[in-house]
């Protein structure tokens, strides 16, 4: 019987395409394709998997014929065709948390080096500037005793509260409108809070949400006037929950103290992006979730799933807004 054909797009490092053929499953072939190549090989296509695969269009999918499953080695699917893969009845599938501990650690990075000047006192020691004179004024902090504010309880949510509670916050709460359960709660050691105190309460606000038309810009000038002028935020999600110009005018009126930013509203982003001249925010190119050692996880994830697939089974992690199609059978 011949091989069953895994497609990805797009072309990744020989070294990280080691790992997908090390982990590929027996009876399975890996087959890479360029973004610009997959248009015409889609009706042959059965498992598309993809590192942000790219927008395709609507009579793509359709007519991919083929295609059992969409399967994301990411957790972010807002570049997708979500609603093309709807028309087209194609499951689209997330890598089951894959990124999860790289990116609670990338947040950990952030929290602490906001809290700890870092970038301003590595500037300082490089400029020749060392302890007393205006440094001796400067407000350095520790996460014990402090606030820490999750928007978003999902996997990554969760892994984060694993990572800060051993620093002893006085209190982990979060926002998220769906709502693990009691015991879940009780077990992570959070205390739930609608949006707006919590932002209210928060010494530290940390994003992990899908961009959504409900979740866009809900960190703009409003959300950020209800948070504490010594607060910091960090975003690892996706660009497009923060108005960037609100919180460059925030960050440089005091309206909060610091920021830390993976991902950004446009990537990459303009030479004039009104952040580049903020001093009090870090700025990294959306690498929270790409760790070497999270590849792994992610190649064995995903080919778990598809064989799940191709073995008659339903798909794990499809994303929530093609849930009705787990199970439903495709149109021919």
């Amino acid at each position: 019987m011949s091989a069953k054909v895994i497609t990805l797009v797009p072309v990744l490092a020989d070294d990280v395409l080691a790992i997908a053929r090390k982990l590929l499953p027996e009876g399975y072939r890996l087959e890479v394709v360029s973004k610009a190549d997959l248009p015409a090989r889609m009706p042959d296509v059965e498992f598309l998997l993809g590192m942000e695969p790219g927008w395709i269009d609507d009579e793509v999918l359709i007519g991919a014929k083929k295609l059992k499953l969409v399967q994301l080695m990411n957790v972010g699917y807002d570049s997708f065709n979500v609603e093309g893969a709807r028309r087209a009845r194609v499951p689209v599938a997330v890598n089951g948390g894959a990124n999860a501990i790289s990116v609670a650690e990338h947040t950990m990075m952030f929290i602490l080096a906001l809290l700890k000047r870092l970038a301003l006192l590595d500037e300082n020691v490089r400029t020749g500037v060392w302890r007393g004179g205006a440094l001796g004024g400067l407000r350095i902090h520790e996460i014990w005793s402090q606030t820490v504010g999750i928007v978003g309880m999902g996997r990554i949510g969760q892994e984060l509260v694993k990572r800060i509670r051993p620093f002893e916050p006085s209190e982990i709460v979060y926002y998220d409108p769906i709502r693990p359960s009691a015991e879940r709660e009780k077990a992570l050691g959070v205390r739930y809070l609608p949006f707006d105190e919590l932002l209210n309460v928060s010494d530290i606000v940390s994003l992990h949400v899908p961009l959504m038309p409900e979740t866009r810009n809900m960190i703009g000038a409003r959300a950020l006037k209800l948070m504490k002028r010594t607060a910091v935020l960090v975003n690892n999600s996706r660009g497009g929950l923060v108005d960037e110009a609100a919180l460059a005018d925030a960050l440089t009126n005091g309206v909060i103290a610091g920021a830390g930013l993976d991902v950004l509203s446009q990537e990459p982003p303009p030479k004039d992006h009104p952040l580049f001249e903020v001093k009090n925010v870090l700025l990294t190119p959306h690498m929270a979730g790409p760790t070497w050692e999270s590849y792994p996880r992610r190649f064995a994830n995903c080919f778990e799933n598809i064989v799940r697939v191709a073995n008659g089974g339903e798909p794990q992690w499809v994303i929530p807004e093609l849930k009705e199609l787990i199970g439903a059978p495709r149109a021919r």
